[in-house]
């Protein structure tokens, strides 16, 4: 991993049109990625269908474009991408790492609405489909997070058996992120700090599936004033790609990076924050209280 230049993502949802959280976390992963003198990638995870707002897609894009954060390679769609996935599915399967489960929350209930078991707890029900779990062990996964420092999470106590393939036939993320950022050869992953459970479950399918562990970067997260993480799903207010400075500004305020005065577009503003930045010195927690938009 040393020897390969450095390929980073910013990996949006099409649930809506891109907000202010959403923009902050790409903002940070493009000058990550460009500190490092690397590749930027952009990636649209529309494995969920039913929550995928219709034309969303090309709307991040040509907002992200308007903000001066256009990707080094075409952008990829997940949807476009089940044969590796189910490639991946089917290598687990073999090697007797997942189970079908058809268990309810209510038939969780007794353990905490974590499954621990490696072994679906409901009795099988051929008239309906089945969830797939991997089986998580009792072990420990260590990792350093470049911003965050030293994380551990014990897979079984914290994420327990966890699904890859919805009840629907739906990819969940956790199979699919994996895959992708292996075959995409993407060295660093820099995200927003909600996703940091994410990454012992992720360190675990890329041992399982001989996929290069790239680094991790967690940003913090942009609250409201309630202290609750700003997102689609909280109604939060998308960012308006035909006056991108005011929004880009208060983004590289939450990074805790110096904005440039004098800048006449998004391209100079992002090149004058570039000047002086250092991913060690991006603000590392997520109390304090972003402006409003």
């Amino acid at each position: 991993m040393t020897h390969q230049r450095y390929r980073g993502r910013f990996a949006p949802s099409p649930s809506g049109a891109l907000h202010f959280g959403s923009l902050v976390a790409a903002v940070g992963s493009w000058l990550v990625a460009r500190h490092a003198g690397g590749e930027w990638l952009v990636r649209i995870e529309d494995i969920d269908p039913p929550r995928e707002v219709p034309g969303s897609a090309a709307a991040i894009l040509s907002t992200l474009d308007a903000f001066g954060l256009s990707p080094d390679r075409p952008p990829v769609y997940q949807s476009l991408r089940g044969d590796l996935y189910e490639a991946a599915f089917d290598r687990l399967r073999h090697d007797g790492h997942v189970f079908p489960c058809w268990c309810s929350r209510s038939d969780l209930a007794d353990h905490g609405g974590i499954h621990r078991d490696g072994r679906c707890v409901a009795p099988p029900d051929p008239a309906r489909p089945a969830a797939w779990r991997l089986r998580s062990p009792d072990l420990t996964i260590r990792w350093h997070d470049d911003l965050q420092g030293p994380q551990e999470e014990n897979l079984r106590e914290v994420a327990g058996d966890f699904v890859i393939r919805r009840v629907e036939g739906f990819w969940a993320y956790q199979l699919a992120c994996v895959i992708d950022d292996g075959e995409q050869g993407v060295t660093h992953v820099v995200r927003g700090a909600d996703l940091l459970d994410s990454t012992a479950r992720q360190i675990y399918l890329q041992r399982l599936l001989g996929l290069p562990l790239p680094g991790y970067l967690h940003l913090p997260l942009v609250l409201d004033d309630e202290g609750r993480k700003l997102s689609k799903s909280t109604a939060a207010l998308p960012v308006d790609p035909a006056d991108p400075l005011p929004a880009l500004r208060h983004a590289l305020g939450r990074l805790g990076v110096e904005a440039p005065a004098g800048a006449t577009g998004p391209a100079s503003l992002l090149r004058g924050a570039l000047n002086g930045f250092e991913p060690a010195a991006l603000r590392r927690s997520s109390l304090t209280p972003s402006p409003t938009l």
